[in-house]
């Protein structure tokens, strides 16, 4: 995000905000700001005496500011950080009084998780006006392989799209463990290393031929002997892949599929911002529109309607996973 990356490059020119306020649903920036301002703003001997740390569940607002109000001891700045603020909300208001008249020798970063501030109100106000106001924004799932792809590339790193994809479908938009993953997967590699499937499921335990991706794909030009394979797969280990997590996957690709049959323009571009997804996958939902009817697909929608209603017990009792599972791919290409 360039909104984190100017923050950071503030931080590291030394041009620094007595408040950092950060707060929003995605939490993986909020930790990289507060953690790159923990680790860069002193050095280590200053940290001892001028670095505090404070929990919101621990604390009231009238600790923050006695924090924030003290003087740093032999050294230039004092660095308090607050994490899990947002435990804090009902009261975070009362932290204008510190805001209006605030010790300039402090930096002040509140770390306020899945919340955000009424951007109405005074506080918020006050904070863009004197320091940094920070909302951190889930990322789509469709920009999540080109986010894999650019943090990799900064740390000299590459992926193959294929691969960037596997572990969005696994790991989902979580910021944070798609981070873990990769900085394990560097710890093994050399810099300069290209990430492929093969070592994603070496490495991570993601299956590069038995994954939702490549089952849309098969399914998708109807290559029902691949899908059946995979679908096979899945049936035999249900508590990886349960049917009501891969129900809601094949509705969104059909239905992404019905999107693609009713659109006008069909440019790469166009396509990918209708569908909302990467452009990487334009050209699967062109193949399997030469595969399906637009009627075709409708039907098939429907049908992942009723098996979604049978997997949640309702008209279909009897059947077992592994049975819904089959059932999928008879009504898919009967």
């Amino acid at each position: 995000m360039q909104e984190v990356d100017k923050i950071l490059n503030d931080i590291k020119n030394r041009k620094f905000k007595p408040i950092y306020f950060l707060m929003g649903e995605e939490p993986y920036y909020i930790d990289v700001v507060a953690d790159f301002i923990e680790n860069h703003v002193l050095t280590e001997d200053e940290k001892g005496f001028n670095l505090t740390i404070l929990y919101g569940r621990d604390i009231k607002i009238a600790d923050i500011i006695a924090n924030a109000r003290r003087y740093p001891m032999m050294a230039e700045y004092q660095v308090v950080i607050v994490r899990e603020a947002q435990d804090l909300h009902k009261s975070i208001e009362s932290l204008i009084d510190y805001v209006n008249n605030m010790q300039p020798t402090t930096i002040l970063v509140m770390c306020y998780k899945y919340k955000k501030l009424d951007g109405r109100k005074a506080l918020s106000k006050a904070i863009k006006k004197a320091g940094v106001l920070f909302e951190s924004k889930p990322l789509y799932e469709s920009k999540i392989p080109d986010w894999i792809v650019s943090q990799l590339k900064k740390e000299n790193y590459s992926i193959t799209m294929k691969g960037a994809v596997m572990l969005e479908e696994f790991l989902g938009n979580d910021l944070g463990k798609i981070n873990n993953e990769l900085q394990k997967l560097q710890l093994i590699l050399p810099k300069g290393s290209k990430i492929t499937p093969e070592l994603i499921e070496e490495n991570i335990g993601i299956s590069k031929d038995f994954n939702n991706f490549e089952l849309q794909k098969a399914l998708g030009i109807k290559d029902y002997e691949k899908a059946f394979r995979i679908l096979n797969y899945y049936a035999q280990n249900p508590k990886a892949n349960p049917i009501l997590r891969i129900l809601p996957v094949l509705y969104f690709y059909f239905s992404k599929l019905l999107i693609y049959h009713s659109l006008s323009d069909k440019s790469n571009q166009a396509v990918a911002n209708a569908l909302k997804v990467n452009p990487y996958f334009v050209n699967d939902y062109a193949l399997a529109a030469k595969s399906y009817t637009m009627k075709e697909v409708s039907q098939i929608i429907s049908t992942l309607r009723e098996l979604d209603m049978k997997a949640k017990g309702v008209g279909g009792n009897s059947l077992t996973p592994a049975d819904l599972f089959k059932e999928i791919l008879v009504k898919i290409a009967a």
